[in-house]
């Protein structure tokens, strides 16, 4: 009989949860930690088991992004304030504010964190020394265009071995940067704009939902096949699975259901109501035992790969501990 799957809901949040992102696998005592972002302003960091550490309090508008340093020690934000905000973890402190002239959609550190990425509304990329925090930003450089893309940009991602940026814009564009010299090095044209983009580091692949469309591409250009699905509910948001090879999750645009699927064909395997609103952010957790999602609802889900293991806050009640 299969395990009942019984999500765990982390609360806090006053509005739509539209980001989410794990750290790497950090100690063995702390396991990994979880930022979300959210329109009320305050991204919140959690622990491995969804209990809440901390608020990052200081934006004065909805906040698009949140993502962790390699090592943890590190927070930055990107918010409707048209700020971009780099913040220490541990004391909750900010340690640099980065104004803008618009919207900052999207932020990414590099690996040390001594690099900030961002953009957004204004459709330009900006690298900024941290090392340097009152150095005016460099821009990435797209032939003789002013902007990085020709719409708003949705997400960005840091290639931390490469020293590669990748975007992805509402011009239906992905692109990849050079980010020591400042610009483009490949891009790729979808057929649709696309909802989101997100990095597989484990499978070095990067995850993009267009229309009905899960599209995995290579982080590296042409270092692989691109390997593309289309599923029966547009997707909002989707993640790979760190080990296994042969499913993802996604949310909808259209229901509040959050859905695995087969990897080669895009067949539905799973089906999971809890959230009472879209499902707009979703990702496994590094060692892939879970995966978050956040809602139009204002809260976070954690669920079990397999249901049924002892796991964190889960208490193991059937076989399900044997894989």
């Amino acid at each position: 009989m299969a395990a009942r799957v019984i999500p765990l809901t982390c609360s806090g949040h006053t509005r739509p949860v539209v980001h989410l992102s794990f750290s790497n696998m950090l100690d063995e005592e702390s396991k990994f930690l979880l930022v979300s972002s959210c329109k009320d302003g305050n991204p919140m960091l959690r622990d491995w088991k969804g209990d809440w550490i901390g608020t990052f309090v200081g934006h004065k508008g909805a906040v698009w992004s949140t993502k962790l340093s390699r090592d943890a020690s590190k927070a930055a934000t990107g918010s409707a304030d048209f700020t971009a905000k780099v913040w220490d973890t541990y004391s909750g402190a900010v340690l640099h504010s980065f104004p803008h002239n618009h919207i900052v959609r999207t932020v990414a550190l590099s690996p040390s964190a001594s690099h900030l990425i961002t953009a957004g509304n204004e459709k330009k990329v900006r690298l900024f020394d941290l090392t340097r925090p009152d150095a005016a930003p460099n821009f990435m450089k797209r032939g003789t265009a002013n902007e990085a893309h020709d719409g708003t940009i949705k997400s960005i991602i840091w290639d931390g071995d490469r020293a590669v940026g990748v975007t992805a814009g509402e011009d239906k564009v992905i692109r990849w940067w050079d980010l020591r010299n400042l610009v483009e090095i490949h891009s790729v044209t979808l057929p649709t704009a696309p909802l989101s983009l997100e990095l597989s580091q484990a499978k070095q692949r990067l995850i993009v939902c267009a229309g009905k469309e899960v599209s995995f591409l290579p982080l590296v250009p042409n270092s692989a096949p691109t390997h593309t699905v289309t599923v029966p509910h547009a997707p909002s948001c989707a993640s790979l699975h760190p080990t296994f090879t042969d499913r993802f999750v996604a949310g909808s645009v259209a229901d509040p259901w959050v859905r695995v699927y087969g990897l080669d064909n895009g067949e539905e395997r799973e089906v999971y109501k809890g959230h009472h609103g879209p499902v707009h952010c979703i990702e496994y957790s590094p060692d892939g035992e879970m995966y978050a999602t956040g809602s139009e609802d204002g809260t976070i889900r954690l669920w079990q790969t397999v249901p049924g293991r002892s796991y964190g806050l889960w208490q193991g009640t059937d076989d399900a501990n044997g894989g």
